[in-house]
């Protein structure tokens, strides 16, 4: 498995912002990239997650464990 794939992202629709807002609870706190189109986030949101993972691995950094689940912490994220 990619490393990268461990992660878990997600896209959803922010009612006060009007756009769609990207998520990876396990590098960033809080939304990293937002748009129109939710398909465009969403490639937006991996090429960033690939971005800091190769950036991480480059200086000699511990990637982050992979902790978020879906069913648990994806509403405590957007919030």
């Amino acid at each position: 498995m990619k490393i990268a794939d461990q992660y878990h992202r997600f896209v959803r629709w922010s009612d006060d912002d009007q756009f769609y807002i990207g998520y990876c609870p396990d590098l960033y706190f809080g939304g990293i990239c937002h748009g129109e189109n939710e398909e465009q986030v969403y490639t937006e949101l991996c090429g960033i997650i690939r971005d800091e993972i190769e950036h991480r691995q480059q200086r000699g950094e511990t990637m982050p464990a992979a902790v978020a689940r879906v069913t648990r912490d994806v509403e405590l994220m957007a919030a």
